[in-house]
């Protein structure tokens, strides 16, 4: 089975293979994760750093968070209307039995 590993902790590894006070085997030891994974994480960190203060980054995440409450919203209410609707149907056919 995969291992997972949460954003926090990408991060912190990531933030220490850049300081580079040890070796990437040495954190590899640490963390039980092998060496090119950080690597890999180290680099996602360089490229993406400016995302963190970017403007627009944070509201373009605000607004597809906004957007995904709105469609959840409306999936919410379309399972209902969808509930009422087998359920009218149910009771039209069983009255339909007794004529």
């Amino acid at each position: 089975m995969r291992k997972k590993y949460n954003a926090e902790f990408k991060a912190k590894v990531a933030m220490e293979a850049l300081l580079e006070h040890r070796a990437l085997a040495e954190l590899a030891s640490e963390y039980g994760v092998h060496p090119t994974q950080i690597t890999h994480w180290k680099k996602e960190l360089q490229e993406r750093a400016s995302e963190i203060f970017s403007k627009n980054a944070s509201k373009e995440a605000k607004a597809a968070e906004i957007k995904e409450a709105e469609l959840y919203r409306q999936i919410g209410q379309l399972k209902v209307e969808v509930d009422w609707l087998k359920k009218i149907c149910r009771n039209a056919q069983g009255i339909r039995g007794y004529l």
